[in-house]
């Protein structure tokens, strides 16, 4: 059996006197997917910040990779994409200069054509030129996924990747993520309810004050909130 990409061990996270993340106990494998729900301030997002290694735990231990997410090197930063709250774009380079500066940082073959070709996936080669400035928020967040996706990294970290987006940003975020896990790529994904996407199936973890739990009936935390809730079907 094949190593994890993502193991913790009691991972604990604290602020101050506040336990955020509490014993945390997670596994996943190559070519698998998870979506974690809870409300806001559940700890979803410091979890995937301290599996992104953009942030130390208090307690226990996160492996990436087999890696601990303390002492993660740039060699296994570029497999992990992370579509976070914040956009990490550049206002005032395009849309095309964004990715081919990322392309460029994770030594991706030939940037420019990889950036076009991203642009066109996410629905975006009309704006290329346009400086993310100007951009919606849900173009950003398009721009955001094929930031986090165009190395084709071994494991995706969104952060609500359906937030801000129309129905048609939705079904393309969708298509990205199945695509992903198609290709082999381990997928993390928040959300406050867990979303269908066709033809793939991810376990389903709530945290709530800080504790993760794995859902045993999908079901049960779908309810009012599958994809045809988010895409308006």
């Amino acid at each position: 059996m094949s190593a994890p990409v993502v193991e913790t061990h009691r991972l604990a996270k604290t602020y101050g006197l506040a336990p955020v993340l509490r014993e945390v106990e997670l596994r996943l494998l190559a070519g698998a997917g998870a979506f974690i729900v809870g409300g806001n301030g559940a700890g979803k997002s410091t979890l995937l910040r301290i599996l992104a290694g953009l942030e130390a735990p208090s307690d226990g231990r996160a492996l990436v990779f087999g890696q601990d997410t303390r002492r993660l090197g740039a060699r296994y930063r570029r497999r992990i994409g992370v579509m976070a709250h914040q956009s990490f774009l550049y206002p005032n380079l395009t849309a095309r200069e964004n990715l081919e500066f990322y392309a460029e940082l994770y030594s991706v073959a030939d940037p420019r054509a990889s950036a076009i070709q991203w642009l066109d996936r996410v629905g975006l080669a009309g704006v290329a030129d346009t400086r993310v400035r100007a951009f919606s928020r849900g173009m950003e967040q398009r721009l955001s996924a094929a930031r986090a996706m165009l190395a084709e990294p071994g494991l995706l970290l969104l952060d609500e990747p359906f937030a801000s987006l129309d129905h048609d940003g939705a079904e393309i975020i969708e298509a990205l993520i199945r695509g992903a896990v198609e290709r082999g790529a381990s997928v993390i994904a928040t959300a406050h309810a867990v979303p269908e996407i066709a033809g793939v199936e991810f376990a389903a973890y709530e945290i709530s004050r800080g504790r993760i739990a794995q859902q045993a009936h999908q079901e049960e935390v779908r309810r009012g909130g599958r994809l045809r809730t988010l895409l308006g079907r």
